[in-house]
């Protein structure tokens, strides 16, 4: 079992010089049109299996799972680390966290020395300003950087204990093992943050009171300040910061009066979760997929099929569910291009994370393989115009 297991390990990665593992083309997944999947990997709890769909001219969406040491230090805590960011606005929020984020937690983990609920909220706050920064130097050639940002979902396994960090509405969700029944319930971990739900408007009226406009109804939707459907992210300065939010910015994102606090929060809601022995796999996943499955329809797909190739069933579920609704078959929804897509459904990413209680319960000093994958890898030439 052992040596299999290596076998598998050796023939996926290969070490680099600096003693991170990184993917080769084939174990870092594959390419299918629009669809990017990595069926199965190893990480240090158990395996995993990821997905993404582009339905945008540009992936807005980002993805990625890290597992082995979480500190830039050697003697630091080991764990995985796992990030799902649904960008609006353009790609350029979503890849900043996907480049910066785990990189700014291995330095605060370190600091530390340990891993908690501080050190990943010290790692959002610092890529935040990190991002703020790009902007700022941007803005003079290229302004409209103020108003891209991204939803940020983060779940981190360490010492035996799940931290779950959000901002949006991108969604964490649990399959735990009822054994008086043999039944996988499907339990949600993330607070989202979008004004659909009646709570996050009292929230936001909460913090603006002499704001009557805070939360409005447009086109039947809610919107903060008619203009976005979510309070938290990463970036959309130009809701944070009031001298981004003026001209040379297009003019439907300026806003009439200038703001003195900000309007969105980048502050995550962070949660804790002391992982049981009958908790299965956790399913990480931008809104496009909660847009077309409920958590519990996900959970039991995930435990009534084969682990391999798990993510990429969940994505097409997703999509044969939106080509129902639109009243057409899946395999024309396929032949629709990039751009033209996203009237469909948006980006996927989907992350399902396998939990093995004998791997979960070990100690986190632990040495194991660092494993680094990243679902964002879609990159296509645009189409030219036939003459």
């Amino acid at each position: 079992m052992i040596s299999g297991l290596m076998n598998f390990l050796r023939a996926c990665f290969q070490p680099s010089a600096d003693g991170h593992v990184y993917t080769s083309s084939d174990a870092g997944g594959r390419q299918d049109g629009l669809l990017w999947y990595k069926d199965t990997g190893q990480h240090v709890n158990g395996e995993f299996s990821m997905a993404v769909v582009q339905a945008n001219n540009l992936l807005e969406d980002q993805s990625q799972i890290e597992s082995g040491s979480l500190s830039l230090q050697d003697s630091g805590p080991c764990g995985t680390f796992i990030g799902i960011y649904d960008g609006h606005g353009g790609p350029e929020t979503s890849r900043f966290i996907n480049e910066h984020l785990f990189q700014n937690l291995k330095r605060f983990t370190s600091e530390h020395q340990s891993m908690s609920v501080e050190v990943i909220r010290k790692a959002f706050q610092a890529t935040e300003e990190g991002f703020l920064s790009v902007v700022t130097r941007q803005w003079p050639t290229k302004p409209q950087i103020a108003a891209v940002g991204s939803c940020c979902l983060v779940g981190v396994i360490c010492s035996g204990t799940l931290y779950i960090a959000n901002l949006g509405d991108s969604r964490a969700v649990l399959g735990r093992l009822v054994r008086s029944t043999g039944e996988v319930l499907a339990i949600q971990l993330s607070a989202e943050h979008n004004v659909s739900i009646e709570s996050v408007r009292q929230e936001m009226q909460s913090l603006h009171p002499d704001d009557s406009q805070i939360v409005v109804l447009k086109h039947n939707v809610w919107r903060v300040k008619g203009l976005i459907q979510i309070s938290r992210s990463i970036g959309d300065v130009y809701l944070k910061k009031s001298e981004f939010n003026r001209e040379p910015l297009y003019a439907k994102f300026r806003l009439r009066e200038p703001f003195g606090k900000p309007i969105l929060s980048s502050d995550p809601a962070i949660s804790v979760h002391p992982l049981q022995p009958d908790d299965q796999f956790i399913i990480f996943a931008s809104d496009g997929l909660w847009e077309h499955l409920r958590n519990q329809d996900a959970v039991d797909i995930v435990q009534n099929h084969p682990r391999n190739g798990i993510a990429r069933r969940l994505v097409k579920t997703a999509l044969q569910e939106a080509a129902k609704k639109r009243e057409m078959r899946y395999s024309d929804l396929k032949k629709i291009d990039r751009g033209v897509r996203r009237h469909f459904h948006d980006d996927i990413s989907v992350a399902v994370v396998f939990l093995d209680s004998n791997l979960v319960s070990r100690a986190s000093s632990v040495k194991s393989p660092n494993v680094s994958v990243k679902g964002g890898g879609i990159s296509l030439p645009t189409k030219t115009t036939p003459t």
